[in-house]
């Protein structure tokens, strides 16, 4: 394949600390050829019409709405708590 821009597979290799055969590298370098044919030809589409999207399909939100609703008793809660101080559930400290 004749290109212009081309990228080479072995400084890439190099710079991501990998170690390639020239095999290896000769048939990723075809791989990747290929794909950059591909975003050669997208990049030949005429896109002036169609408006950036942050998604491909619309997004919903899929939340229930938020309203207030029973919850436990806070003396069952705090039953079932391993320790507690003025009402209040007390977890181990963790300090980095």
């Amino acid at each position: 394949m004749a290109n212009t821009e081309s990228i080479d597979v072995k400084y890439v290799a190099h710079l991501a600390r990998m170690q390639v055969t020239d095999a290896e590298a000769h048939r990723f370098q075809e791989q990747l050829d290929h794909v950059l044919e591909h975003v050669r030809a997208l990049s030949a589409l005429n896109v002036d019409d169609v408006e950036p999207t942050a998604h491909a399909v619309p997004v919903h939100n899929v939340y229930r709405e938020d309203e207030v609703r029973p919850s436990l008793p806070h003396d069952q809660v705090m039953q079932n708590a391993p320790a507690s101080r003025n009402g209040l559930i007390l977890v181990p400290r963790i300090l980095e």
